[in-house]
């Protein structure tokens, strides 16, 4: 399998651990704030770096590198993830997988398989507002909620985590969210960030003070939320 985007060393990608990340194209969200947008809709009109070249690597950067990020797109779709993962596994590297959780099973069997470490989830909205979201008709809701329960019941580290844009949420967004996932081991409320590879432009950051605002609604609920990206 080819790897869509590549960054060979990250302090932010998975916490608390020096890291590499490797994008995988593709995606079943057309979320209008995603910010990989030619990821997700040309994910094979880009760079591609081959495995056998990562794999490389990431063997001569043991005892360098503590881990290893898997994001998107939707790595999840995937048919090589099992796979990639357990090369990545076979050099003694943890993995930290990044999804939006429509594809429960996978999940369950690959921490199952102790393939992975550790998750990080994204949050779109509260239910109601899903499909919006998400850019799509179907967002999957069900199979999005059983990730969340699983997770919820502590399988392995994990972190949920909501890009707040100020066009797109509210306080009452976010406190449905924090209702939806109470008792969630880690939280964060990110920063949108804008980028000429938005999917659909005209969206903003709030400012430090509303995400702030934003924070102490949510931490009624989840005393452990943080903030992400907020300058």
């Amino acid at each position: 399998m080819d790897i869509s985007g590549f960054t060979k060393t990250t302090l932010l990608d998975y916490p608390g651990r020096i890291a590499a990340t490797l994008f995988l194209g593709g995606c079943n969200f057309r979320c209008p704030f995603c910010h990989n947008s030619s990821l997700v809709l040309a994910p094979g009109e880009g760079p591609s770096y081959p495995l056998e070249d990562i794999l490389y690597f990431l063997k001569k950067r043991r005892g360098i590198l503590e881990g290893v990020c898997i994001s998107g797109g939707e790595p999840t779709l995937n048919p090589g993830l099992r796979s990639l993962c357990e090369s990545i596994k076979a050099l003694g590297y943890p993995i930290k997988l990044d999804t939006n959780g429509t594809n429960p099973g996978l999940l369950q069997e690959l921490a199952g398989e102790h393939l992975i470490d550790h998750i990080a989830m994204d949050i779109k909205s509260p239910p109601a507002h899903y499909a919006k979201l998400a850019g799509v008709e179907d967002a999957a809701l069900d199979k999005i909620d059983r990730s969340v329960q699983w997770l919820l019941s502590d399988p392995l580290p994990y972190e949920f985590r909501t890009t707040v844009v100020r066009e797109l949420h509210t306080e009452e967004d976010l406190i449905q969210i924090s209702k939806w996932i109470a008792g969630a081991a880690q939280y964060f409320l990110q920063a949108y960030r804008d980028s000429p590879q938005v999917m659909q432009r005209g969206y903003s950051a709030c400012s430090k003070e509303e995400m702030g605002h934003y924070l102490r609604s949510v931490r009624l609920l989840i005393p452990s939320a943080q903030l992400r990206g907020v300058d």
